[in-house]
């Protein structure tokens, strides 16, 4: 069975005034698009596991909430691509992927220090967004995608990753 591939654009940077760390996916899942919401498919743990990070109930909050609550806990998402043709949801299967603008967000968010990579797929800009000065860690895909880690190893290494220090 052959999918269709997909042009698509991401989802709007979500950035508060206060952001000290962003949380790069790679790109929206079909869910998320239909939705336009960031890590809208049921069974993608983000809203969970940062939920516990930031002592936040998130998945029990409504869209609007949710970005409150990250926004106040000084945290941005967004995704390292701009846009790509994908058939399905897999990361593997992005192609013509154009990426975001990492240089910009030097000036339009100032406080913003560490970018978290949620995956690999993600951390292939690595190098690019250290390049720019900022400090960057790749965390555990909270994908349905990467079972091989289960919720209690993907929470404790987004713990010790995404607010050192706090």
């Amino acid at each position: 069975m052959g999918h269709n591939r997909v042009t698509a654009n991401c989802l709007p940077l979500i950035l508060g005034p206060g952001a000290r760390v962003l949380i790069l996916g790679s790109f929206p899942s079909a869910a998320s698009l239909a939705a336009q919401q960031y890590y809208a498919h049921p069974q993608n743990q983000f809203w969970r596991i940062l939920g516990e990070v930031i002592g936040q109930p998130l998945n029990e909050m409504d869209y609007p909430q949710r970005i409150a609550a990250v926004q106040a806990a000084g945290i941005a998402i967004w995704d390292v691509f701009a846009s790509c043709e994908r058939a399905g949801s897999l990361d593997t299967a992005i192609r013509d992927a154009v990426p975001n603008d990492f240089a910009e967000l030097r000036q339009s968010a100032p406080a913003l220090r560490r970018i978290c990579f949620n995956g690999g797929m993600a951390a292939r800009r690595v190098r690019e967004v250290e390049a720019l000065g900022f400090e960057a860690a790749v965390l555990p895909s909270t994908s349905p995608a990467n079972a091989t880690w289960s919720f209690e190893r993907k929470l404790s290494a987004w713990r010790a990753t995404l607010l050192p220090g706090q």
